[in-house]
């Protein structure tokens, strides 16, 4: 059974996902808040396996949470619903360590597929709202559909890859994997060298896009 907060501000929406998630057999919701710092306090308690989580919240807003959760260990992982209305906090999150993010009107089906997902430690992104993201950095979104790259992602690569796109920087990435700082740093740029881009951020945003996270 996957465990499962939702914080949602919005007791009409925080109703319907309580409703809907009741109908899977393998989710369970396990505490419910109404503003980021009870989101805290219930995440504490409840200790759950996944955290529904929105950015627009009295007291303290997604991203907020999402840096209070990094600074404690075993912190379960979070999923952002988002309705499209800020594009610049939705791209602070993911640098806050969001594994993933849905639109509030995404069907169940694909809610529950993107909570057992991030349940079993991968990520989950909905492309059209990473094409809204790279709007906001000021780049135009690309097609990635037919851009093959020249040399595919060894498994070590996905794995920097994947911790880069939960917010950790080189030293927590190289304690997570058992790797030195400087080992790290060559793996990063390998792997930017590999996607075609210049920088962390559009390393994971294109990864994103191609369907490696």
């Amino acid at each position: 059974m996957i465990r499962v907060v939702i914080v949602e501000d919005q007791t009409i929406v925080r109703q319907g996902l309580r409703s809907v998630l009741g109908l899977m057999g393998d989710i369970e919701v396990a505490g419910e808040a109404a503003d980021g710092v009870e989101a805290l306090e219930v995440i504490a308690s409840a200790r759950p396996d996944v955290v529904l989580l929105d950015l627009r919240m009295p007291k303290l807003d997604g991203v907020g949470v999402l840096k209070r959760l990094r600074e404690t260990a075993g912190s379960p992982p979070s999923l952002i619903l988002t309705t499209f209305d800020d594009d610049e906090l939705l791209f602070e999150a993911i640098r806050a360590g969001a594994k993933g993010y849905m639109l509030k009107d995404v069907a169940v089906e694909r809610l529950a597929e993107a909570i057992r997902a991030i349940a079993a430690g991968g990520t989950r992104f909905e492309p059209v709202v990473t094409e809204r993201i790279f709007k906001s950095i000021g780049e135009n979104p690309p097609d990635f559909g037919d851009d093959v790259l020249p040399e595919p992602l060894t498994e070590r690569e996905i794995d920097v890859l994947r911790l880069m796109a939960g917010g950790y920087n080189n030293r927590e990435i190289g304690d997570l994997l058992h790797l030195s700082e400087g080992t790290v740093k060559n793996h990063i740029s390998s792997l930017l060298a590999k996607l075609g881009v210049r920088d962390r951020t559009r390393a994971v945003l294109k990864a994103i896009a191609k369907g490696i996270l």
